[in-house]
Formats: C-alpha cells, structure tokens, sequence
C-alpha cells in the first residue's frame, strides 16, 4: 500500500463530472432530434399530399377532355343528319308539283290548249304554294323605287310615265327566303325624258 486515499483526487473528480455533463449534453441532443424526426399522428409529407393532388386534377382533366370529345362527335354526327335529311320535307312537297307536271304531258295529247294553260296554272299554284310553305317570297318589284340590295338594273330607260328610278319593266322575278335575298330581280329602270322627248 503507498498510502494514498482510494477516492478521486480533486483533477479527477472535475473530469468525471464534465464527462457526465457531456453525457448529459449528448443525451439530450439526440432526445430533441429523435422527437423532431418524429411525425405527429394523422398528419402527411406535404409533397406526398401535393402528388395525391395533381393525380386528382389530372384524372379530372382526362375525364374532362373525353367528355367533350364525346360532344364534339356527337355534334358532328348531328350536323351530318341534319344536312343528310333536311331538304326532305321540301323534296316531299315538290313531289305534288312533279305528279302535276307529269299528269299534263300524260293527257297532252287530248287537251285542248285552254286545258294545258289550267294545268300550268295549278301546277304553278302548287309550286309557289310550297315555296311559300318554306317562307319564300316573290320579288316583284314593278312600279316601286329602284333598290340595288334587292334589284338588279339590266338598263335604264327614259320614260315620261314613271317616276325618275323605280322599275320600269320586270324582266326575271326575285326571291328571298325569310328574308335573305336568294336571287335579286331582274329590271330596267326608268330615268327621267330627255329634253327632246318632253317636248314631243
């Protein structure tokens, strides 16, 4: 035995005491990173949330984009129908002017020529009837002022009896249908006397 005490001296009691505050130090730091690795319950990684979400909106976007596919094709189909069959109306009522026309030329040889003249005119009845039906109107413009929307001028004429401008003569009726010019009337438009005229 050399006599010297069993317990630390004073050097080795202050290094096992900053050595158990270091341990104490330690400790806690990997405590406070355990704790801030932790997630708390029911909440989610943001970048996991914001996945979920453009997935969403992407399948909302592809649903959408067939949807309106779907419209497109089915408008399309539409269109076609209605092109395809709307002259068939029209086309059944003009059958009653063909039967018509083809009754004349079937008795022409019997007929008498006041006969033909009253098939012409009922088959002409017939006809305009149907245009009528189908909202066309006549352009008939005799007497009325001159109108280049709606008349087409094929010459100009002096005349003492009409008014300077309004149609003279109607060499090819018009049409419109509801309103829309389909064929402008064909006229000659009568222009004031010369001066040599109106002394005659």
């Amino acid at each position: 035995m050399n006599g010297q005490p069993d317990h630390p001296t004073g050097d080795d009691a202050d290094h096992e005491e900053v050595a158990a505050q270091g341990d104490t130090v330690a400790e806690a730091a990997n405590t406070e990173v355990a704790e801030d690795a932790k997630v708390e319950p029911g909440a989610e990684d943001p970048l996991t949330v914001a996945q979920a979400k453009a997935d969403e909106n992407w399948n909302k976007y592809l649903r959408t984009a067939a949807e309106l596919e779907n419209v497109r094709k089915r408008a399309a189909r539409d269109v076609e129908k209605a092109h395809k069959f709307s002259l068939e109306r029209i086309v059944a009522d003009l059958l009653e002017v063909r039967d018509s026309l083809e009754m004349a030329l079937s008795t022409g040889d019997q007929s008498t020529i006041e006969n033909l003249r009253e098939g012409n005119e009922t088959t002409l009845k017939l006809l305009a009837a149907v245009m009528q039906r189908y909202g066309v109107e006549d352009i008939d413009p005799l007497g009325e002022p001159f109108d280049p929307n709606r008349h087409e001028a094929m010459t100009m004429q002096p005349s003492t009896d009409a008014e300077p401008d309004s149609v003279l003569t109607v060499f090819q009726k018009g049409y419109a249908l509801n309103g829309r010019l389909l064929r402008p009337a064909r006229v000659v438009v009568a222009a004031a006397p010369t001066k040599g005229a109106e002394k005659a």
